[in-house]
């Protein structure tokens, strides 16, 4: 699932474009400050990082630009007011990746990251497989046995986090944040929901098992 962070102090902006990044698919985080944003990326892998330039604790190419001394390599947009040259120069120079002035419009800075996630995925596999189970990421279509399964984003989200750690176990608590929002609350069943819907799709023999206290593992029994 393409995974997003907002990081804008601006609560309204902040809740308009996490919404309209949420109406084209994708999975949105968001923080308000460097710190939050920190938290953030050493605990989850996101496709593309939307950052306002800047923020309550700082200016963030200087987080970015460490960062990216520390081999950190999610696309990067900045966000600023700030529209000279040199500042445009400094944000790519520092390990931007795209740069939008503010004022700017919402369709068009969506268009921006799902460009920056497209690029992000590139050397992702296209196609995983186990056994009899074959899922074609780029294509979004899912075979078992050769018959073509229809799944929800969620469902296939799942199945795509499980199949990419087949044969180990993954906890339900790394499938909520790698599959849910940040807002979901890990002590709700709806990962167990999704699984349940999986396994009937997916039919017998049994691929994905429970591994009581812990979470799931796709693979043989």
């Amino acid at each position: 699932m393409t995974r997003v962070l907002v990081v804008e102090d601006d609560e309204n902006l902040r809740v308009a474009v996490a919404a309209q990044l949420h109406a084209t698919g994708l999975d949105v985080d968001t923080a308000d400050d460097i710190a939050a944003a920190h938290r953030a990326v050493r605990d989850q892998d996101y496709d593309c990082v939307v950052f306002d330039r800047m923020l309550p604790d700082g200016d963030a190419i200087g987080y970015v630009h460490a960062q990216r001394q520390l081999g950190w390599s999610a696309p990067v947009l900045f966000l600023t007011a700030r529209d000279s040259l040199a500042d445009r120069i400094a944000g790519f120079e520092h390990g931007g990746d795209d740069y939008l002035v503010k004022p700017f419009a919402v369709a068009e800075l969506t268009e921006r990251v799902v460009n920056l996630c497209r690029r992000a995925g590139v050397d992702r596999p296209t196609v995983l497989r186990h056994d009899d189970l074959v899922m074609d990421c780029a294509r979004r279509e899912v075979r078992r046995d050769g018959v073509l399964l229809t799944l929800s984003n969620k469902e296939f989200a799942v199945l795509e986090y499980l199949l990419g750690r087949a044969e180990h176990t993954v906890r339900r608590a790394d499938l909520i944040e790698h599959c849910w929002d940040t807002q979901t609350d890990p002590m709700s069943n709806v990962v167990d929901v999704v699984v349940k819907r999986l396994r009937r799709k997916l039919r017998e023999p049994e691929l994905i098992h429970t591994v009581r206290g812990i979470g799931y593992r796709l693979g043989a029994a």
